[in-house]
């Protein structure tokens, strides 16, 4: 399968959307932020001096899934009418699952959008969180569900396969 950026002469372009049928679009991307067992504690007693690590990350998140047409050259702006962010810790581990959400009634998928307000949450947890320590990682990043579209429902079945 060809890629559907880049038109006969190569040059990348926008793919043209314009005779699609609009239906709702949803996608569940998850992040993962490794931080430690003693840093996850502190961000989740909101022990950190620069506050609610997680508060401001969830907003950071919710954000860029509306920005993501401006930093993703061909990305369509699309009206997002859902995008959420929701966290699950594993104290044990250390690890702080991020999984964002968005819904849109649109003629394209929302993907890039929830890649966007993952990652973008991700890192908003380490820049509020680096003064603590500096080997906090960020990865991996990867779609879970997405839905609607002629493609219909995608579900990572954890192979890396779909």
């Amino acid at each position: 399968m060809p890629f559907n950026h880049f038109d006969r002469e190569g040059h990348a372009h926008m793919v043209d959307v314009s005779g699609k049928e609009t239906t709702l679009r949803e996608a569940v991307v998850e992040a993962r932020v490794t931080v430690g067992p003693k840093l996850l504690q502190r961000i989740l007693d909101r022990g950190l001096t620069k506050g609610d690590v997680l508060g401001v990350a969830r907003l950071a998140g919710i954000a860029a899934t509306k920005k993501t047409p401006d930093l993703i050259p061909l990305a369509h702006p699309l009206a997002v009418h859902h995008a959420a962010i929701a966290f699950e810790p594993d104290p044990a581990a250390g690890v702080l699952k991020i999984r964002c959400t968005v819904r849109a009634e649109e003629k394209t998928g929302v993907e890039m959008e929830a890649m966007t307000g993952a990652t973008v949450a991700g890192l908003t947890v380490y820049d509020m969180c680096k003064g603590e320590r500096r080997d906090i990682e960020l990865g991996p990043v990867r779609l879970l569900r997405k839905s609607g579209g002629r493609s219909g429902l995608y579900q990572y079945d954890g192979d890396g396969e779909g």
